[in-house]
Formats: structure tokens, sequence, C-alpha cells
């Protein structure tokens, strides 16, 4: 959203650089937020086995034709963690899970949770290269692959050579054998005992993996939750994976925090997600930007109306949401699009629109109660638009921050201050109503002879053109100069026309903002939860010939 000059000058003074500043405490669903901190437990499974007491009848989870009620999810969760035992694993443990989302993961994450063992959540669709390099990292005491729920999962474990284990309850798995390894010290406070490891995706090197505390966790769980309004007899549509930390704290410990009714769905395919939402009668749907993309082109191939009765709340995160794509879902839907911005280090969520919230803008929110920020300045490298004036980098401090990378002590202190600050390695500005907006990542930024150039700001214009479903914007490296490449995604069956696209564009952006070269694909490469592998672009941009 473009601010006058007098609005941008408020802000900028509002929120000078590098002063920090506490988001304010506020009410969630009733109650203030301080209130909700101050219950949370120590661990992520405390709360879910009281669920199991409190709301014992009430559906606490469906994957395929098996439906659990919170009682039995409680009395599966104590007999996995008695399992884990008989296992060999110990109190400050690491085992991994390679998998995809299923009954069987949320329950090893929990039983995990109550013996005080670490979980390293895998992804079974990276390649063998990226899970070795997890693996070898990590250095678990076993590997669990959840076989039944996914195909790369069984074959990870045949080429580990793991013993195939047909459980009663949690299905089709496979065990590694037992490790020697040295377990890590616990802690009995949530804010220093790490829950889960989630692997950055390691396209610009060596994956890391981010060290996620019991009490960040459940700071998301406890307050994204209450934002969405999730409480007992809510069904949440949990597709996105628990590898990626959304996934994990706001749609897994999210809904079950909150006593809510978890569908884990392994995978995203839009025509099984319209069935859901038709037959499950689904509440609440959250995803990345490029799923709620596919699921319009769904429609619009099929020529199929949108039916989905119950569905109250949609939200989007992981990646930058553009303005045409947010016009589009509304309409569809005739519900708010919201909108969040969190990374992984974070836990993710930083900041998040208010369930009353209805902005035209492409703001991601207000930042999260209590939580500590800071912009600090770019440089004097290019030059800022009146739109991004008092951009900066963001540093954030509170309960959600990662405690580091997993025993990568150089990477950690590149980003994280010993007083807990974090850099997100992202350019934003606020508006004189503190909503955050996200500019660009500070390494993403573009600087063309001398002017800074955002990759959202192109990309938005870009998906307006009728014939765009995606786009990635990004820079390669010429004599003296930096030039502007876009990969351009198309709707099913159009035959867009270089030159005409060029010609949209050019009536919308300046100059130096325009693309040197446009790339159209079929598709652009993604992770299993929609999000745009920038750095394989960037790769593909700077290769001879390919841009």
């Amino acid at each position: 959203m473009a601010l006058d000059g007098e609005r941008g000058a408020h802000a900028t003074e509002r929120h000078s650089l590098s002063v920090p500043r506490q988001a304010p405490d506020e009410a969630i669903f009733g109650r203030l937020a301080s209130e909700r901190v101050a219950e949370l437990p120590e661990r992520l499974s405390t709360r879910v086995l009281d669920n199991a007491e409190r709301l014992a009848e009430w559906p606490a989870l469906v994957d395929g034709e098996v439906r659990w009620r919170y009682s039995e999810l409680g009395g599966e969760i104590r007999a996995a963690a008695e399992w884990l035992d008989a296992l060999g694993i110990r109190p400050g443990d690491r085992i991994m899970t390679v998998s995809e989302n299923c009954r069987a993961l949320v329950v090893l994450l929990l039983a995990a949770s109550e013996r005080d063992v670490w979980v390293a959540i895998v992804n079974s669709r990276l390649s063998a290269q990226e899970i070795d390099t997890i693996r070898d990292n990590c250095q678990p005491r076993r590997i669990f692959y959840t076989s039944e729920a996914s195909p790369d999962a069984e074959a990870h474990a045949r080429r580990h050579g793991a013993e195939p284990f047909a459980h009663p309850s949690l299905g089709r798995l496979g065990l590694s054998p037992l490790a020697e390894v040295e377990p890590e010290p616990v802690a009995a406070d949530g804010a220093d005992q790490v829950a889960a490891m989630i692997y950055t995706s390691g396209t610009t090197g060596t994956p890391k993996g981010v060290m996620l505390t019991h009490r960040g966790i459940l700071y998301i769980a406890a307050l994204s939750g209450g934002m969405r309004h999730l409480c007992e007899g809510e069904r949440v549509y949990g597709v996105l994976p628990m590898s990626h930390v959304f996934g994990l704290s706001s749609v897994c410990m999210g809904s079950l925090y909150n006593g809510a009714c978890l569908y884990c769905v392994p995978r995203f395919d839009a025509p099984t997600m319209l069935a859901a939402l038709e037959q499950e009668r689904i509440t609440v749907l959250q995803g990345v930007p490029a799923m709620f993309a596919r699921m319009l082109e769904t429609l619009r191939r099929e020529k199929r109306s949108l039916v989905a009765p119950a569905l109250r709340y949609i939200s989007a995160g992981g990646s930058p949401l553009d303005g045409d794509l947010k016009r589009r879902v509304q309409a569809l839907f005739g519900l708010t699009l919201h909108n969040g911005y969190g990374l992984t280090e974070a836990s993710p969520t930083i900041s998040q629109t208010r369930i009353d919230d209805s902005f035209d803008s492409n703001t991601v929110g207000r930042v999260l109660p209590l939580l500590e920020y800071r912009l600090e300045p770019l440089g004097d490298a290019g030059e800022d638009e009146p739109d991004h004036a008092g951009a900066g980098e963001l540093w954030v401090r509170g309960p959600n921050v990662m405690k580091g990378y997993f025993r990568q002590p150089a990477a950690t202190r590149a980003c994280l201050t010993e007083d807990g600050w974090l850099n997100t390695g992202d350019i934003a500005r606020f508006d004189d109503d503190d909503q955050l907006y996200i500019v660009g990542r500070s390494k993403e930024l573009i600087i063309r002879s001398g002017f800074n150039i955002y990759p959202p700001d192109v990309e938005a214009v870009i998906n307006e053109h009728p014939d765009v479903t995606l786009s990635a914007v990004v820079g390669r490296q010429v004599e003296g100069n930096e030039e502007v490449v876009a990969f351009i995604q198309c709707e099913p069956g159009a035959r867009a026309d270089e030159e005409a696209l060029k010609a949209f564009i050019a009536e919308r952006l300046a100059p130096y903002k325009r693309p040197t070269r446009l790339v159209l694909m079929d598709a652009l490469p993604a992770t299993a939860s929609g999000k745009i592998l920038k750095g394989r672009l960037r790769e593909l941009a700077n290769r001879e010939g390919t841009a």
C-alpha cells in the first residue's frame, strides 16, 4: 500500500531505525495475550494430554479412514512414549522422522515431548543426498520412516536398510538400528529445552538444523491459534508439511493445543482439497499462495464452482502474497484471505493479520503481542522509492526465536546475538498504524544502475496478467551491473506471447524495474509446501544460455 508523504513521514518518525519497540499486549479470543503466555506449559504434549481428559469425546485427528477422539489420541501418545523407552531412546536423544503428514508423525512428536527427546522432522520428498546430509548432522538415535503415508519414505527406508515394522495403530513404519550417539542435556524449562529441529532447505549450502524450543512453538500455537479462534469443533485442513515450521507450529500444534480437529494430509492435491472442503465441512484452511493459485486454476479448468459450506477462515503464508491473487481468492471464497509473516528461525510467526482485519494492501499484519522488534538501516546502496521510505532490515526478539543452529555455532552467530536478537534478513517497513510490510529479502535485493529493486514489486505486476499463474524474479550479475530476470508460469492452455507480456509490464513498471529477460516455464520449481525455490532459479538465470 503506497503511503502519501505525510503518512510516510509519520511512520518513519514513529518507527525510527535501530530503535527497539515492543508489540503491545492485546485481547485474543477474549483473553489477553499475556495471560495466554503465562499459562504455557513446559512441554508440547502437556496441553494435548490435558485435552484428552477435558475434551475426551471431541474429534482430535483425522488421517484417511482413521478418526481419533482426544481420549484416543491421548492414549496413543502415552503408549508411544513407552514404545520409545522400549526402543532404547533416552531423554536428550534425537530421533529423526522421514515422513509426510500423518498420525504417526503427530504421535511420535508428542510422545517424544513426554520423554524430553528432540524430533528432527524431515520431508521424505527430499533427495537421497539431502536426507543423508541431514542425518549426518543430526546423528539421531533412531530414524522413523512413515512408510504407510509416504512412498518416498518407504524408498528411503529401503535404501537405508531400515527394518519394516507394522505398528498396530500408527500404520506401516520403517525403523533404523539403534545408533550410539551422545544425548543432549535436558532442561526443565521449556524455553531452553529443544522440542523439534526443522532443517532449512539448503538451496544455498549445507542444510542447517533450526533448534525450536517447546516454549517457542507453544507461543505460536497459543497466540496464532487464538487469533484464528480455534476451539473444539473446528476442523483444520492440515496439508502444510509438518517438516515446514508453519505446518508444525501454526497448523498442527495450533489445532491440537486449542482443542480443534486436525486433518492430516500428506501432500497437496487441489481436487482432494476441494472435496474435503465440501464433504468434511472444513472450517479453517491455511496454505501458501501457490496452493490457492493452483486451486483457482483447477476450478477454472474444470469449470466447477467452489463448495465450502462451513469454511470461515483462510490464510496464506510461507511466501509473499501479491494483491492480484489475494483479490481473486477473496472474490471466490467471499472471505478475507488473511496473511502473516515469519521464518523458520522464529517458530515461525512474527506478524499476522487479526481475524477482524480486512485490508486491500499487502500488509502482513501487526507484530505478535509482546515481541520486540527493530529496523536496521540498509546502508547507502541504491535509492528508495516513497513506497519504501523508512525501510530497514528487520530484527526481532522473543520466546519464539530459535535456540540456534544445531552444531553450527558460526552460522548461529551470523544471525543471532548473544542477547537474543534475530536478524530476519528481510527488508521491512511499518505504516502509521503499525502494520508491517515486507519489501523483500536483503539477499534478494537487486541493485540495478544504482536503484534498489525489490522482487515482490515486479512479481505483483507480472501476476496481474490474465495468462500468468505465478512468477518469480531474481537478479543476474552482468558486467558492472545487475539485471532483472523473471521466471513465469502461465495458466494451463494459455499461449502467452513474450512481446505482449513485455508490453504489459512496460506500461506498469519504471524502466529500471523491467525484466531484461522473461523465461516461460510449465511450472516453477517449488518445495513440497509450494514455496518457490529462488536459489534454483538464480542458478538457472546465471547459467549460460538458460535465461
